[in-house]
């Protein structure tokens, strides 16, 4: 259908060569109505709807913009809410799409408020659909192919050409930048779409939306329907404090971060009590527990579904003390079942594994084959946090290297993956959780210039406290020996060694 759509928008862009802003109002574009544009004067940002803002929201003042709102509805069924600002002054020229989180919902504007204060003309959606949760999906197909991948797309397309409008001229070049369903989203645009965007950052990836949600089910299931099982927040904070005893040294400095968990060879039945049950040891159920979190979810094949979590990632796991599932993994199976009131205790790993993959494994952005995204110059950020809890870290190694083994070795030009150490989903934890990674992209794709090392950083009470680099993987971060171990410039990137 593009292939007619997409010069008819050209011609409209032209026509509508710097368009003002609330004129804009009556622009015509395909399987589009334009609900608002107004121009918003410079000030303290203020989010436009009382929604869950994803990052959170920003305090900061943004310069005068065009704010765009429009309707897309490329299917009968679609109903998709987006929004376009447009900086008034000084753009740079580019477009930076941003993404969203869990069953999305919402529009991202926290995200949009930031990528606005860097010049860039931005767009979000919400998707297709209000609210964080899949009922939307339930007989409503339409509805989830919106949400899988269509979405992201007519934005994009769309977006191109209202700046085109309003500048008259479409943006240089276009980037991606969205963690958790974010990062899916723009794997999904690399894979399906790869004219839509320059660069793509794809921070903690769903992008295997239904083995992630069916390995969440086959752990928390079992620990649910036995009491016993459950491990205290006490237990799992001494849990990881004999992770951190065992294996924080290994790395070369002793301060609660391991900068690689995959050299931690711990064993939690150390931890087994050997009396009765104590604050300091792990029950036999509460150790099964434990080691079914660290392991990777298997069919009964013996076929991986998804990865464990990472060990020192103990403290973030919030498969116990809770009475139900996650709800996002729950609602992959409202999806698939076609059932608001699916029974969680009903699982079963191979049926409904299976299920879930024919069903919703079109939400799936899992293809290694990103050729004619490569080939028309598209560079690649991963990244991930070893602590995450929400998704486990593996899954974007495992990805990262499907891309490597369908492509050769060798593709670093275009595609990086960078582990962050100690961090939570997309942010968060004690350890440097923040980093510039569009500052990063634009080096990268507009200088040449491979990010060798990105700066991550941690705020304590509005103050960097922390700073260390990232690496890009397999390399980790090494210190020097000398100096500050909260300096940055005191590491250096180096390939771990296979010996430890």
């Amino acid at each position: 259908m593009f292939r007619f759509i997409i010069p008819i928008m050209l011609c409209a862009a032209t026509a509508l060569a710097q368009t003002p802003c609330r004129d804009l109002k009556t622009a015509s574009l395909p399987d589009t109505t334009i609900t608002l544009a107004e121009l918003i004067l410079a000030g303290p940002y203020k989010s436009p709807a009382n929604t869950p803002a994803f990052p959170p929201p920003p305090s900061v003042d943004l310069p005068e913009y065009c704010r765009i709102a429009a309707v897309l509805h490329p299917s009968p069924d679609s109903h998709i809410e987006m929004e376009l600002w447009l900086p008034q002054k000084d753009w740079n020229g580019k477009f930076q799409g941003v993404g969203n989180g869990g069953f999305a919902g919402t529009i991202s504007y926290s995200a949009m408020a930031a990528a606005l204060r860097e010049g860039y003309a931005t767009a979000s959606t919400d998707t297709g659909h209000k609210g964080a949760n899949a009922l939307f999906g339930i007989g409503n197909p339409e509805k989830v192919v919106d949400y899988a991948y269509r979405s992201v797309h007519e934005m994009t397309v769309k977006s191109k050409a209202l700046i085109g409008a309003f500048y008259g001229r479409r943006p240089s070049l276009s980037y991606w930048n969205g963690c958790s369903t974010g990062g899916r989203q723009g794997l999904m645009e690399a894979q399906r779409y790869p004219e839509d965007y320059d660069g793509i950052i794809a921070g903690a990836p769903a992008n295997y939306h239904s083995h992630l949600h069916a390995s969440d089910l086959a752990v928390a299931v079992p620990i649910l329907k036995n009491p016993e099982s459950n491990v205290p927040r006490a237990k799992l904070e001494m849990l990881n404090r004999a992770v951190l005893n065992s294996c924080d040294a290994l790395d070369g400095v002793k301060d609660g971060i391991l900068t690689n968990p995959r050299q931690c060879d711990f064993d939690p039945a150390s931890l087994l009590c050997r009396g009765g049950d104590s604050e300091d040891c792990l029950t036999q159920p509460q150790l099964d527990a434990v080691k079914s979190v660290y392991a990777p979810t298997k069919l009964s094949t013996g076929e991986i579904i998804f990865p464990g979590k990472a060990k020192g990632s103990e403290t973030t796991w919030m498969v116990f003390n809770t009475k139900q599932p996650s709800a996002v993994s729950m609602g992959t199976f409202q999806l698939t079942f076609q059932d608001a009131d699916w029974d969680w205790r009903t699982f079963d790993r191979d049926r409904d594994t299976a299920l879930a993959d024919e069903k919703t494994g079109f939400i799936n952005a899992i293809d290694p084959d990103l050729q004619a995204f490569k080939a028309r110059g598209g560079k690649l950020l991963l990244y991930h946090g070893w602590n995450d809890f929400g998704i486990a870290p593996g899954n974007t190694i495992n990805y990262y290297s499907s891309v490597l083994s369908a492509m050769g070795s060798g593709q670093d030009d275009w595609l990086r993956l960078f582990m962050v150490p100690a961090m939570g989903h997309c942010r968060g934890g004690a350890a440097p959780d923040q980093a510039d990674y569009v500052s990063a992209m634009e080096r990268w794709r507009e200088a040449g210039i491979a990010p060798d090392r990105i700066t991550a950083y941690h705020v304590t009470d509005n103050r960097v406290d922390i700073t260390r680099p990232l690496c890009p993987y397999p390399q980790v971060a090494v210190y020097t020996g000398t100096g500050s171990t909260n300096n940055a410039e005191n590491f250096f990137c180096r390939a771990p060694d296979p010996a430890k």
